[in-house]
């Protein structure tokens, strides 16, 4: 169980340590989160008071718990590796296989519900 979980682990830090997936992750970033710390700098620095207030109010929705812009990031950062970097079939196939991992959970515990379900009826 433990080498299991082991195995995975690594597979998946092996993925995101990527050199091309953290330059892609990076400009996800910035597309998200990034545009919004450089405007509260800049406003701060320069005393802008419009620019202070659309930053901010942006960075307080980041740092809710609710905020889903870490998911987004993510999903950028994958869709920016797959336009830039078509070539890398190494990380596109560790990706391809998560992929096909979870939706094989997923479609698992579906059947098992509606299985569970049949048998009630």
């Amino acid at each position: 169980m433990f080498k299991k979980i082991k195995h995975v682990l690594y597979e998946i830090v092996q993925f995101i340590l990527n050199p091309r997936f953290l330059f892609c992750f990076g400009v996800a970033w910035i597309v998200t989160n990034g545009w919004a710390y450089i405007l509260f700098g800049i406003s701060t620095y320069f005393g802008i008071s419009w620019m202070f207030a659309i930053s901010s109010a942006y960075l307080a929705f980041l740092w809710l718990p609710v905020s889903p812009e870490k998911l987004v990031t993510f999903a950028i950062a994958i869709a920016i590796l797959k336009k830039l970097f078509p070539q890398d079939t190494k990380t596109l196939g560790k990706l391809k296989k998560l992929h096909n991992k979870v939706r094989s959970k997923i479609k698992n515990k579906s059947t098992k519900n509606t299985n569970a379900e049949k048998e009630k009826i």
